[in-house]
């Protein structure tokens, strides 16, 4: 995993105005989709043919909270790599190397469940669920 600023230096990442209303939005709906996956656990708990949607809401929770955190903090990634460099901000918030390792993996996991059709089963789902769950404790809210 390439540090943060190799991102700034390549351009993946831009120094922008801190933009606080789309950072709100973008953890409200990180909030909304936390809320959703513990529902839709109650209801219809993890097996083999649900992990796959389970790991998929994970990964935009965690996702859509960092986004909201770069964004309150100026920067912006777009284009080829802004995934990646979205991973390695964690690690300029204090996330420990196994944590970004996970979370990079997670990256790449979701990425086959999107484009080549890979299929996860319940264990590595209720990994990243309590994974998830721990994380986004870390992933507040700066304002």
């Amino acid at each position: 995993m390439k540090d943060f600023n190799e991102y700034l230096e390549k351009g993946i990442v831009k120094k922008v105005t801190s933009d606080k209303q789309r950072a709100e939005n973008l953890m409200q709906e990180s909030d909304s989709k936390y809320d959703f996956l513990n529902k839709m656990i109650e209801k219809m708990g993890i097996d083999d043919n649900t992990a796959n949607n389970f790991i998929e809401f994970c990964y935009n929770i965690i996702i859509y909270r960092i986004r909201a955190i770069m964004l309150e903090q100026g920067f912006s990634s777009s284009g080829f790599g802004a995934h990646e460099a979205e991973v390695a901000f964690a690690a300029k918030l204090g996330f420990s190397e196994r944590d970004v390792r996970i979370l990079d993996q997670l990256r790449y996991f979701r990425n086959g469940i999107l484009y080549y059709a890979k299929k996860f089963d319940k264990e590595y789902a209720e990994k990243i669920i309590n994974f998830t769950r721990e994380i986004i404790k870390r992933l507040k809210w700066q304002n």
